[in-house]
């Protein structure tokens, strides 16, 4: 980071500062400002394992608007995957309660309010492009010709028109990626779960996958909570990034990005000073103040 150090003092930019959760956490609601997409309100998960209880996560509270993106970051064990999957309605809280546009997970799963991608794509490696994208429809009962007429619009908006025909294993991984994004946006979520979609791809690509999902998010207006290890992600993608504490997780501090609007964030703002004072805040907030590095973090 020398380099972005020296541009830093170069340009005289003002770092963002770093705020406690508790000051920055409420979203108000209605005439007075946006929805709110997830509330969580005193979240804790306690696992019990042969060895005995894990405390995974400890009174969160995190209110996220209608149309934000928010990236949390931590170390390794967290949190930050557990968290999703209990707004997901992969699992249930020990204690606390969640909200997603007002209603419980269950309710907001079962009425298609957001969709999720993972790490891995996780494409059926016998059905075609076009027929990945169609599957969230397809279980849900939608005519074939409304299936495809929405999977064509779809991969349009992701770049992939010209391999709708083709199989999982015909793609790279970020073309993978994209389709796994778009099948998440199948069913018109108003908010999309990401757990490090874009961790297991080259740098290059990553970074192109990060802009494309910058425009997709533009387009389509959804919130999205996104997980990742990467500080330089977190900061290029988000309108804020929540920190969390080793085991048990906690948010220590959220910080907010201000740089461009979402909307029209380009690779030029990578070599930007504000956002590499963005990226000094965070990792600053992941250190509590202190160079060391945390494990399991991503400090490029």
């Amino acid at each position: 980071m020398s380099d972005a150090r020296t541009a830093l003092d170069e340009q005289d930019a003002p770092a963002p500062v770093a705020v406690p959760a508790s000051t920055v956490t409420a979203v108000p609601d209605g005439p007075a400002g946006p929805a709110t997409a997830v509330d969580v309100r005193g979240v804790s998960k306690v696992f019990t394992t042969k060895a005995g209880t894990v405390t995974a996560l400890d009174d969160v509270h995190l209110r996220i608007a209608a149309g934000e993106f928010v990236s949390l970051i931590g170390p390794s064990g967290c949190g930050k995957s557990t968290l999703l999957r209990l707004v997901a309605d992969l699992d249930e809280p020990s204690s606390g309660e969640i909200e997603v546009f007002g209603r419980s997970p269950r309710v907001a799963r079962e009425a298609q309010d957001y969709g999720i991608a993972f790490q891995q794509a996780g494409l059926l490696p016998w059905r075609t492009v076009a027929a990945n994208v169609e599957l969230p429809l397809e279980l849900h009962g939608v005519g074939r010709r409304e299936r495809a007429a929405r999977a064509a619009d779809l991969l349009a908006l992701v770049g992939l028109t010209d391999f709708a025909r083709h199989f999982p294993h015909q793609l790279s991984g970020g073309m993978q990626q994209r389709v796994a994004i778009a099948r998440s946006l199948a069913e018109r979520p108003s908010l999309l779960l990401m757990d490090e979609p874009f961790g297991a791809l080259d740098e290059m690509t990553r970074e192109r996958m990060q802009t494309e999902l910058v425009r997709l998010c533009a387009e389509t207006g959804a919130a999205v909570v996104f997980v990742t290890h990467s500080i330089p992600e977190a900061v290029f993608l988000s309108q804020r990034v929540v920190v969390m504490s080793p085991r048990p997780g906690r948010i220590t501090q959220v910080v907010p990005v201000d740089l461009a609007r979402t909307a029209e964030r380009t690779d030029d703002l990578r070599e930007d000073a504000a956002f590499f004072a963005a990226v000094t805040a965070v990792r600053e907030a992941l250190h509590g103040g202190t160079p060391a590095t945390a494990r399991g973090v991503d400090v490029r």
